[in-house]
């Protein structure tokens, strides 16, 4: 979901800092920001909290701000949390444009299901891709559906969205199929059980 499809977000500038305003901003349900990046001055900036708590609930949100009536997109790039009760405390805006290219984590989701017996296991949660700011992909999906055990997939073997590029090492691993542990151990449990039956009746034949 692009810029374009969000709803506009209305902040307000703030010359007021410190712990004591910043709790004050949060219980009329704003949260404290500041905007930065193309080589512009930082700008404080308080948001609505609800409405900004549910656009960042996808990753790399690209938030349209309006500012005093001038527009601005802004991509989120840190998200502070109270530790104990996951209240928003602190929101760090990046300035980007319409068509401008930048950097971004992009989550990686496994679909679909391995050979049986066997798991998915994600080696890299992201993969760092170069993307428009307007256009950041939601994530990457990897179909797994009936890889079978040993099969590694690496960051080069991945389908990017359209118009976007990698930027993450191409060897890097990111999906490896393997049999789980407990089931080898479980599988080299029974043939050690098979061999010890085999050697007693080995033993009694030879008797």
């Amino acid at each position: 979901m692009s810029a374009e499809n969000d709803a506009k977000v209305v902040a307000e500038t703030r010359e007021n800092f410190g712990k004591g305003y910043a709790r004050r901003l949060r219980a009329a349900g704003r949260i404290p920001a500041v905007i930065y990046g193309h080589g512009t001055d930082p700008v404080h900036v308080s948001l609505p909290g609800h409405q900004v708590a549910l656009l960042i609930r996808r990753a790399n949100a690209v938030l349209e701000l309006d500012i005093a009536g001038a527009e601005q997109l802004a991509l989120v790039k840190d998200v502070q949390k109270d530790p104990v009760t996951q209240i928003i405390e602190h929101i760090d805006l990046l300035v980007v444009k319409k068509g401008e290219k930048i950097q971004v984590d992009v989550p990686v989701v496994i679909v679909g299901e391995p050979f049986s017996g066997t798991i998915a296991n994600l080696d890299n949660a992201t993969v760092s891709l170069e993307v428009e700011a307007t256009h950041i992909p939601e994530n990457v999906e990897v179909d797994v559906e009936g890889l079978e055990d040993g099969t590694h997939i690496t960051a080069a073997d991945l389908t990017l969205p359209k118009g976007a590029s990698l930027v993450t090492e191409p060897e890097t691993l990111v999906v490896a199929i393997s049999v789980p542990a407990a089931t080898l151990a479980e599988a080299d449990e029974i043939a050690a059980a098979d061999e010890a039956v085999a050697e007693e009746q080995s033993e009694e034949a030879a008797e």
